[in-house]
C-alpha cells in the first residue's frame, strides 16, 4: 500500500467507527485493523475525524459575468477547494448560439487539465438550442461524461435566459437521454419591474438589490420550474434554494414522489437580507440574494428533517474594486461571493455545535451529489472509490480571514468567522494537497470526472 491512515473515526453517512484505511495507486483498498504498513506512508488520525472529499457540485470558475471575470481561476479555485476539503468541484461552462455542448465543455477542460488541483466535472448551461442541434447532442454529452444541464429562467438581458418552452423541451430531452435539469430560478419581469421602479425613485444602495429580488420572485419561479417537472414527469435539480416558499413546494412534490432534488448554500444559511443595509453591503451582493430570517430558518429546519439533498456554494467572487462599481447604484454590482474553501468547514462546524450530525454533513456535502451526478468513484469511503479523503480536526478553532484563505480574491464575506473545528489534510486520489493551512498539491493534478448518465 501507498498510504495508510490509522487510528481515526471514519465518518459515513449512517456510521461512526475507529479503522484503518489502506490506499493503493489513488485508491481505497482496505479498511479494517492492523494493516500491514510496509513500505506505506503512514498518517496518523487519532482523535480526528476521517470523511470522504466534499464535492462542491456548484461554482463559477473564471466566469464572464457583469463586465468582468470572476476572481478565481480554474488555478485558485481549485487550490482554495483543495485547502477547504473539498476535491471534486462542478463548474457552470456557458454555451453561446452557435456553440456545442462538447465544444463548450472541452474549451474549459483543456485549461483545467493545466490548472486544477482536484478533480473536476462540468454542467453545461444551456442558452440557446441552435434550432434543435443542442438537443440532438444531448445523448453524445452523457456518453462523453457531462450529464447535467443548467437552464437560466433569468438574466433575459444578457442572453442566458431560457422560456418555458425552451425549458420543456430541455426537460423532456434530458429524460430521455439519461440526463438532469439543473434550475436558477427567478422571474426576470417582476426584477426588472423593482428595479425600473427603484431606480426612478433614486434608491440605489445595495439594499434594493434584495428588494428588487425578494422571496416571491424566486418563489414564483421555483414553482413553476417544479410545476414544468412534475407535468413531463422528468427530473430537476433547484440549484441555490433561498426562499421558504419555494423550499416548501420542492419539499411536497419530493413528497408526492417527484423527482425533484434541492441544493442550498451556506451563505443562505449563515446570513440574512440584512447583511444589505451594511456599509459593505454590496459585497454580499449575489443572485438570488440572501433572505429573511423566515427562510433562513425554514432551510435549517429542512436540512434537519432530510428534505435538502446538497449544500454547494455557488463560489463566484469579485475583487472588491469591482463591487465597488455598484455603490451609487446596485444593478453594477457584479453577482456573486466566495465559498468554495469555507464550504466544508462551516457545515462541519455546524455539526460540531450540535446542529446536525457528521453523518448528516457527509451526506449533504459528498455522498448525495455523487450518488445525484453519477460520480461513481467519489463521494463515500470505500473500498474500490477514489481516494479522497479528508482528515478533520474537531478541536481546532479557525477564525477565516482573507488572509488565510487561498483563493485570488482581495476580501471574503465569511470574514471574521470563527469555526470549532478545521480540516487538517486533504488528499486527492491518495495525494496530499492540503496539510495544515498549506496548499501542499501539484498545478494539474485534478483530472476530468467522467460521469454516468441516470438509469
Amino acid at each position: 500500500m501507498d498510504l495508510i491512515i490509522k487510528n481515526g473515526t471514519i465518518i459515513t453517512t449512517s456510521e461512526s467507527y475507529v479503522a484503518d484505511i489502506g490506499v493503493k495507486d489513488g485508491k481505497i483498498v482496505a479498511i479494517g485493523t492492523n494493516l500491514k504498513e510496509e513500505g506505506a506512508n503512514v498518517v496518523d488520525a487519532n482523535g480526528k475525524l476521517v470523511l470522504p472529499g466534499a464535492i462542491d457540485a456548484h461554482t463559477h470558475l473564471a466566469m464572464p459575468f457583469g463586465g468582468t471575470v470572476s476572481a478565481d481561476s480554474y488555478l485558485a479555485g481549485t487550490r482554495a477547494a483543495a485547502c477547504g476539503g473539498v476535491t471534486t468541484v462542478f463548474d457552470y461552462p456557458m454555451q453561446r448560439k452557435g456553440k456545442g455542448i462538447i465544444e463548450t465543455v472541452e474549451g474549459r477542460k483543456e485549461i483545467c487539465d493545466r490548472e486544477a488541483c482536484v478533480d473536476y466535472a462540468f454542467h453545461c448551461c444551456i442558452t440557446d438550442l441552435n434550432n434543435g442541434a443542442i438537443l440532438d447532442e444531448f445523448k453524445d454529452a452523457v456518453e462523453y461524461g457531462v450529464t447535467s444541464f443548467k437552464c437560466f429562467l433569468v438574466y433575459k438581458k444578457e442572453g442566458m435566459m431560457v422560456d418555458d418552452a425552451t425549458l420543456v423541451k430541455i426537460l423532456l430531452k434530458a429524460k430521455e437521454t439519461g440526463a438532469m435539469t439543473n434550475i436558477h430560478a427567478e422571474n426576470p419581469d417582476l426584477i426588472d419591474l423593482n428595479i425600473e421602479k427603484f431606480l426612478k425613485e433614486g434608491k440605489t444602495s445595495a439594499w434594493y438589490h434584495y428588494l428588487s429580488r425578494p422571496e416571491y420572485v424566486e418563489a414564483e419561479a421555483d414553482k413553476r420550474a417544479i410545476h414544468w417537472a412534475k407535468s413531463m414527469e422528468a427530473p430537476l435539480y433547484l440549484v441555490h434554494m433561498a426562499d421558504k416558499e419555494g423550499l416548501e413546494a420542492a419539499i411536497e412534490a419530493k413528497r408526492e414522489g417527484y423527482d425533484i432534488y434541492i441544493e442550498t448554500c451556506p451563505q443562505y444559511l449563515e446570513f440574512t437580507c440584512d447583511v444589505y443595509k451594511r456599509e459593505d453591503g454590496r459585497n454580499f451582493v449575489c443572485s438570488p440574494p440572501m433572505k429573511n430570517k423566515e427562510s433562513q430558518d425554514a432551510l435549517w429546519k429542512a436540512i434537519k428533517a432530510g428534505e435538502i439533498d446538497t449544500i454547494a456554494t455557488d463560489h463566484c467572487p469579485f475583487q472588491s474594486y469591482e463591487k465597488d462599481w455598484g455603490k451609487d447604484d446596485f444593478t453594477k454590482i457584479p453577482n456573486g461571493c466566495a465559498g468554495v474553501e469555507n464550504l466544508y468547514p462551516y457545515m462541519l462546524s455546524a455539526a460540531n455545535e450540535g446542529k446536525l450530525s457528521f453523518n448528516n454533513v457527509v451526506e449533504l456535502c459528498s455522498t448525495n451529489p455523487a450518488k445525484i451526478f453519477g460520480c461513481t468513484q467519489k463521494g463515500s469511503i470505500t473500498v474500490g472509490k477514489d481516494a479522497d479523503i479528508v482528515i478533520y480536526d474537531p478541536s481546532k478553532d479557525f477564525t477565516i480571514s482573507v488572509d488565510n484563505m487561498h483563493s485570488d480574491y482581495d476580501h471574503t464575506i465569511w470574514e471574521g468567522k470563527t469555526l470549532y473545528g478545521y480540516p487538517v489534510k486533504t488528499f486527492v486520489r491518495g495525494n496530499l494537497v492540503y496539510d495544515n493551512g498549506e496548499f501542499v498539491g501539484k498545478i494539474g493534478l485534478g483530472e476530468f470526472v467522467k460521469r454516468i448518465g441516470r438509469k
